[in-house]
C-alpha cells in the first residue's frame, strides 16, 4: 500500500516569485501503435457542464480537462495557463493578467473579454451560480451579487484582447489559486450569447482546454479528444479519453479487475468497500491524503432540526473510529471539527467533542426532547438522505444502527440519484443529509465560506450567525497571518458550538491505477487535469 506524504496547506501569503510558467513535460513520441486512449469511468450523469454553474465533483473531473484558467495547480502550487504573465501592484490589491495567444475548441482566440464575460456571469443574480461567492475577493462582486451594485461596479476591468485588470477588496494571499478553479474558466461570449444551453449538448460546446467534449450520451457515456486547437496540444499525450457513467461501485471494481478502465477512484468513480481490504493485501491500493471532509448536514429549517439539543445528540452519538475501522477503511482521520488539522494553523486542534460520547448525547437529546414537547427518545423519528451508492449506504445504515442503538431514536433512510439528490438539498427538501466538501484552494476560508449567510449556494442547511459572518469578513481584510488565523479559529468554535453541521472524517484519496498510465495522481484538492496524463 503507498501513502503520500500528508501535504501542508498554508493561509499565509504565496510568494508571487514563486508563480512558475506553464510546465507541459517533454515532448511525447508515438508510439506507432495508433491513437492513445484512456477509458474511465464517472458514477453518474455530470449534473453540470457550465464552469460558473457546476457545483460537483463529478462535473469538476470533466471541466478540469475541457477548460483552462489563468492559471492551473500543478504539484500543489498554481502556474500560468491561460495567462502568460501577470503583474500585481505593491499594495497586492491589483492583478494585472497577460493572456497567451490561445484558440477555443471554434478555433476562435481566447481574449480577456471571455474572462470578464464569464466571472460577471457568475455574479449576475439571474443566473443563481451557487459558487459566486469565490468571487467575492473581487471588489464590487459582493454587491453586484447581492443586487446592491452592477456589473459595472465590479472591478474585472478588459484593457484591451489580451490584457485583463482584476482589484481586490483587500489583500487575498490565494487568489493566483482561486483563477485555477472552475468558477473563474472562461467562457466563450459570442457562444453563450447566441445560445443559453450551450453547455448541454456535445454539439454546441465549446472550451478552451486540452481535450474537447465531442460525445455526450446522455446518462451513458462522454468521450473527450485532443484538441488541436489547444496552445500546448503537442504536449499532450493522450489522444481520446472514453468515460463510461456506472452507477454501481461493484460494477465499477469489475470494470478495473478486467481492465476494462484504467483507472479507479476520485474523480473517476469510487473503490468498493468491499475490495479494500483485497486491494490492500495486493497491495494495488493507493492511498494519499487530501484537504475533504465528510459530513452530515442538518436542515436547521426543518421543525426537528432546528432544535441544536437535537442537533448536538446526533453529532455526538457517530462512533467515528468504528465507522473507519469497519466500514470506510481508508485510513481517514475522525472529523471533530470543519477544518482539516492538514490546514496552517489548525493542526493542534484537538476537537471540539469527544468522538462517541454517547453519554453526552443522551443529555442533549433529553433537553431537545424536551423542547420538542416529546415523551421519549422512541417518539423522536429522523431521517437521513444520501444520494445513491454502495459506500454512501453502508456508511448511513452504521450511523443509523449507532443513533437507534444508543439514543433509542427511530432512524429511516432515504437515497436519491445524484443530480435528484442535490435538488433536494438545494431545496431543503431534507432533514440530515450527507456530503463532502474537498478544498478548492489551499486555505482554511474554502471550508468556512459557505455558512457565511443562509443564502449561500453551497450552505444548504439553512443556518447562518452574525458573530460567525463577522469573523469570516473581518479574516478577510486581516493582513497579519497569524492574526487572521485566530479569526478563522474563532469562526470554526461559533459553527461548532451551534453545530449545524456534524463533521464524521476527515477525507483520503482511495484509487487504483493501471500500469500502462503514468501521473494520473490526484492533487491534496482531489483533482487529476488529464493534461498531465501519459499512457505507455
Amino acid at each position: 500500500m503507498k501513502r503520500n506524504k500528508k501535504v501542508a496547506l498554508t493561509a499565509t501569503a504565496l510568494s508571487l516569485s514563486a508563480l512558475l510558467a506553464a510546465c507541459g513535460g517533454e515532448e511525447t513520441t508515438s508510439s506507432g501503435d495508433g491513437e492513445k486512449e484512456l477509458d474511465l469511468l464517472i458514477t453518474s450523469e455530470p449534473p453540470s457542464l457550465h464552469p460558473q454553474l457546476a457545483s460537483d465533483t463529478t462535473s469538476g473531473a470533466i471541466l478540469e480537462s475541457t477548460f483552462e484558467g489563468l492559471t492551473t495547480m500543478v504539484e500543489g502550487e498554481p502556474v500560468l495557463a491561460a495567462a502568460e504573465d501577470y503583474k500585481v501592484s505593491d499594495d497586492l490589491l491589483t492583478y494585472t493578467f497577460t493572456l497567451r495567444d490561445a484558440q477555443w475548441s471554434n478555433g476562435e482566440k481566447v481574449t480577456a473579454e471571455d474572462f470578464a464575460y464569464a466571472w460577471k456571469w457568475a455574479l449576475n443574480p439571474e443566473n443563481a451560480s451557487e459558487y459566486s461567492t469565490i468571487l467575492y475577493p473581487i471588489k464590487g462582486a459582493e454587491e453586484y451579487n447581492n443586487g446592491v451594485g452592477t456589473a459595472e461596479d465590479v472591478a474585472i476591468n478588459v484593457i484591451d484582447e489580451k490584457t485583463l485588470e482584476v482589484t481586490l477588496n483587500a489583500p487575498t494571499p490565494y487568489f493566483l489559486e482561486l483563477t485555477a478553479f472552475k468558477t473563474f474558466y472562461p467562457i466563450h461570449k459570442a457562444t453563450a450569447e447566441a445560445d443559453p444551453k450551450w453547455y448541454t449538448e456535445a454539439d454546441n460546446y465549446v472550451s478552451n482546454g486540452a481535450f474537447n467534449l465531442t460525445t455526450w450520451n446522455h446518462s451513458g457515456d462522454i468521450v473527450l479528444e485532443k484538441s488541436e486547437t489547444y496552445w500546448d496540444t503537442e504536449n499532450v499525450d493522450i489522444d481520446t479519453v472514453n468515460i463510461a457513467m456506472v452507477e454501481s461501485e461493484t460494477t465499477q471494481m469489475t470494470m478495473f479487475d478486467a481492465g476494462e478502465i484504467d483507472f479507479l477512484g476520485a474523480p473517476y468513480g469510487t473503490i468498493s468497500l468491499d475490495a479494500i481490504d483485497r486491494l490492500k493485501s495486493e497491495d494495488k491500493l493507493n492511498v494519499s491524503d487530501m484537504s475533504s471532509i465528510y459530513w452530515y448536514k442538518f436542515n436547521t429549517e426543518d421543525p426537528v432540526m432546528q432544535n441544536e439539543n437535537i442537533r448536538k445528540a446526533l453529532a455526538l452519538a457517530i462512533d467515528r473510529e468504528g465507522l473507519i475501522k469497519n466500514v470506510v477503511k481508508g485510513e481517514q482521520e475522525p472529523a471533530l471539527g470543519i477544518v482539516p488539522n492538514s490546514v496552517e494553523g489548525f493542526g493542534d486542534d484537538e476537537g471540539y467533542f469527544k468522538d462517541a460520547n454517547f453519554e453526552e448525547a443522551k443529555k442533549y437529546l433529553e433537553a431537545g426532547l424536551k423542547e420538542l414537547g416529546l415523551a421519549n427518545p422512541a417518539d423522536l423519528e429522523v431521517k437521513v438522505s444520501y444520494n445513491t451508492s454502495e459506500a454512501h449506504s453502508s456508511i448511513a445504515q452504521f450511523i443509523q444502527q449507532g443513533w437507534s442503538s444508543n439514543l433509542g431514536i427511530t432512524v429511516k433512510l432515504d437515497n436519491s440519484e445524484w443530480q435528484v439528490y442535490l435538488d433536494k438539498l438545494s431545496n431543503g427538501d431534507f432533514q440530515i443529509g450527507r456530503l463532502g466538501w474537498g478544498a478548492d484552494y489551499n486555505d482554511a476560508y474554502t471550508f468556512l465560506e459557505m455558512y457565511n449567510s443562509a443564502e449561500n449556494g453551497n450552505n444548504q442547511t439553512g443556518w447562518s450567525n452574525d458573530e460567525y459572518t463577522a469573523l469570516l469578513n473581518e479574516s478577510i481584510t486581516e493582513t497579519d497571518a497569524a492574526k487572521r488565523t485566530e479569526k478563522l479559529l474563532a469562526a470554526e468554535a461559533v459553527i461548532m458550538e451551534e453545530m449545524p453541521v456534524a463533521p464524521i472524517y476527515y477525507n483520503t484519496n482511495l484509487n487504483v491505477v493501471s500500469d500502462e498510465v503514468e501521473n494520473m495522481v490526484p492533487d491534496a484538492l482531489g483533482n487529476i487535469n488529464l493534461k498531465y496524463v501519459k499512457v505507455k
